[in-house]
C-alpha cells in the first residue's frame, strides 16, 4: 500500500493522519473555537517598535500581541520591484506559508514603523509558549497548483519536481500567461498540468489578492482581513495528490464536503474519498491511534532492538540513540552502522510527526569509520527530502553529533495533547522518599524548640505515609524520643506526591 489519508471528525476536534505504508507519518489536529491562525491576514496596529532588537510588537486584535522582525516588514502593499530571490523553492505544507526568508532590512525599523501605525500582516508562526504570533507583511496565498507572492517577482518550482525539462516548462508557462505583479511558486502537484490550470489558479489568486487589498483600506484595526479555510480544505488542496491511494473519511458531513472540495480543484482523484462506515474507531481499525500513543513517548523501539530517547529541553531538542537489545553478529562497527541507520529514518519519521522545531540534536552511536558516518548523513539527507519543513543541517561530528534546525511554525504534538504535570511542574522527577521524610523529620526537630503541644500530626500523600509507617519506623521512634511528643501520621488523599502539613 502507498499513502493513505484519514480523517476521523470528532465532536470537539478533527483529527488528520497521513499514511505510508502502515506508518503514520504525519498528524494534524484542529480543535473547535481553535482553529490555526497561520496564514490569515490581518489588519494590525504597531504598539511598540524596539530598536535594540530591530522588531515591533503589533496588536492583531488576538490575546497577545504578535511580533514581527525589521526583516519581515515592507511599507509596500502592492508589488515590490526587487527581486527576492527564491532558489531553494519549497511547496507549502498544511499550515506552512511560503514568505520569504528574513533579509536584512535596508532600513532600521524605527524608520520604518511608528506606533500606532496600521499595517498589513500575514501570520507566519503560532503563538508558541509564552510567545506571542509572528507575523510578516510579505504575504504568500497558496492555491492548488501556484503560491502567489505579491511582494515578490520571480518565478520558482517546487523543488520535488527534480525533472530539468519539466521545471523549466512549467517555469515558461508562468512567464508566458503575462501574471500580475508579483512572484509565483509552481507547487508540486503542478507537474504535468498545462495552461489552462495553471491560468485558473493565478487569475483566482489574483483576484483574491486584490479583494485583501480593498478590505485593509475599509476595515478598521485591529481586524482579520483574510481567515485561512478550514483542515478538511486545506488537506484536498495542500496533500491530497495522485501519490494518495486512499482518502478515508469516518463523518458524512466532513465526507460530504471533502468530495466537494475535491470535485472543484482535483475532479480526477474524487473517486479515491470514501466513507468509512465501521463501528470500529477508525484511528483503531488502521492502526493510527497506537502511533499516535508512541509519538507522546519519551522511548521508541527500532525493529532491530536498539532504541532512541527524544528530550526537550528550553532550548532545543536531543534525540540519542542507543543499541538497546541488538548486539549484532561478528563485527561491531557493523552493528552500530545498522542501528544509526535504522535510527535516521526513525528518528526523522518522529520529528516530522510531534512537529519538532529549533534546534534538534541527534546523538548517534560513535563511529570510528569515516565512511560509516558518511553512510549515516547521506541517509538522513535522503530521508529528509520528504520534510516539507525548511530543515538546515550540519555534517556529522567525529562525536556521531547532527546539529540541525527545523522551521517551527506550530505546536508540537506534545505540547498539543499534553500539560506539565502539576506534581513535577514539568520536570520529570520528584523528590525521593527519603529525602522528603529527611526534611519533615528537621522541621519537626526545628519546631519542638519553638513550639508548644503534646502531639505532631504529619499529613502527607498515602504512598508517603505508608513509606514512613513501615520504613521509617526506627526514625519516628526516635524522633518521639527526641522531641518528647506523640508522633501521628495521617494519609491525605487529596495531597499532591510531594506535599506535606505538620500541625
Amino acid at each position: 500500500m502507498g499513502k493513505r489519508i484519514v480523517v476521523n471528525a470528532g465532536l470537539i476536534e478533527t483529527r488528520l493522519a497521513v499514511q505510508t505504508g502502515n506508518l503514520l507519518t504525519e498528524l494534524y489536529v484542529e480543535r473547535e473555537g481553535r482553529r490555526s491562525i497561520v496564514s490569515n491576514i490581518y489588519k494590525g496596529v504597531v504598539t511598540n517598535v524596539l530598536p535594540g532588537m530591530q522588531a515591533a510588537f503589533v496588536d492583531i486584535g488576538l490575546h497577545k500581541d504578535a511580533f514581527l522582525y525589521a526583516g519581515d516588514y515592507t511599507e509596500n502593499l502592492g508589488e515590490d520591484d526587487r527581486d527576492l530571490g527564491r532558489e531553494g523553492d519549497e511547496d507549502t505544507d498544511l499550515d506552512v506559508v511560503e514568505s520569504e526568508p528574513r533579509r536584512d532590512p535596508s532600513m532600521s525599523i524605527e524608520e520604518m514603523l511608528h506606533k500606532g501605525q496600521e499595517i498589513l500582516v500575514q501570520v507566519s508562526k503560532e503563538s508558541l509558549g509564552t510567545k506571542g504570533a509572528r507575523v510578516t507583511s510579505f504575504v504568500s496565498l497558496p492555491g492548488r497548483s501556484i503560491v502567489y507572492m505579491p511582494q515578490a517577482r520571480h518565478i520558482g518550482v517546487s523543488r520535488r519536481i527534480r525533472d530539468d525539462d519539466e521545471r523549466e516548462r512549467l517555469r515558461s508557462i508562468v512567464k508566458g500567461l503575462r501574471p500580475p505583479a508579483g512572484g509565483f511558486i509552481v507547487r508540486t502537484v503542478a507537474e504535468g498540468k498545462g495552461e489552462e490550470e495553471l491560468t485558473a489558479d493565478i487569475q483566482f489568486l489574483s483576484r483574491l489578492w486584490s479583494q485583501i487589498q480593498d478590505r485593509f483600506g475599509a476595515a478598521r484595526a485591529p481586524s482579520l482581513i483574510h481567515e485561512e479555510m478550514d483542515l478538511t480544505f486545506r488537506v484536498v488542496r495542500d496533500l491530497f495528490s495522485a501519490e494518495v491511494d486512499e482518502f478515508l473519511v469516518d463523518n458524512r458531513e466532513t465526507y460530504d464536503k471533502c468530495v466537494a472540495y475535491a470535485s472543484s480543484l482535483v475532479p480526477q482523484l474524487a473517486p479515491r474519498l470514501k466513507l468509512y462506515e465501521s463501528d470500529t474507531p477508525i484511528f483503531e481499525a488502521t492502526g493510527i491511534e497506537k502511533e499516535i500513543d508512541k509519538a507522546l513517548r519519551r522511548r521508541v523501539w527500532l525493529k532491530s532492538g536498539g532504541y532512541i530517547v527524544i528530550d526537550h529541553t528550553e532550548a532545543l531538542v536531543a534525540i540519542d540513540v542507543n543499541t538497546g537489545k541488538y548486539v549484532g553478529k561478528r563485527d561491531f562497527e557493523e552493528t552500530v552502522l545498522k542501528i544509526n541507520l535504522e535510527a535516521v529514518t526513525e528518528a526523522v519519521r518522529q520529528i516530522r510527526l510531534r512537529d519538532l522545531g529549533g534546534i534538534i540534536i541527534i546523538d548517534f552511536i560513535d563511529m570510528e569509520r569515516p565512511e560509516h558516518r558518511d553512510q549515516v548523513f547521506k541517509a538522513l539527507m535522503r530521508v529528509l527530502t520528504d520534510d516539507k519543513a525548511r530543515t538546515h543541517v550540519l555534517e556529522i561530528s567525529e562525536l556521531g553529533l547532527v546539529e540541525m534546525t527545523r522551521k517551527r511554525v506550530r505546536q508540537s504534538l506534545r505540547s498539543l495533547f499534553c500539560q506539565p504535570c502539576p506534581t513535577c511542574k514539568g520536570s520529570g522527577v520528584v523528590r525521593s522518599d527519603a529525602t522528603l521524610a529527611a526534611e519533615i523529620f528537621r522541621k519537626i526537630q526545628a519546631g519542638g524548640r519553638e513550639e508548644n503541644g503534646q502531639e505532631v500530626v504529619i499529613r502527607v500523600h498515602p504512598e508517603m505515609a505508608r513509606y514512613l509507617e513501615a520504613d521509617q519506623r526506627d526514625g519516628l521512634e526516635r524522633l518521639r524520643a527526641l522531641t518528647g511528643r506523640k508522633i501521628t501520621i495521617q494519609a491525605v488523599p487529596t495531597h499532591e506526591r510531594e506535599q506535606y502539613e505538620l500541625k
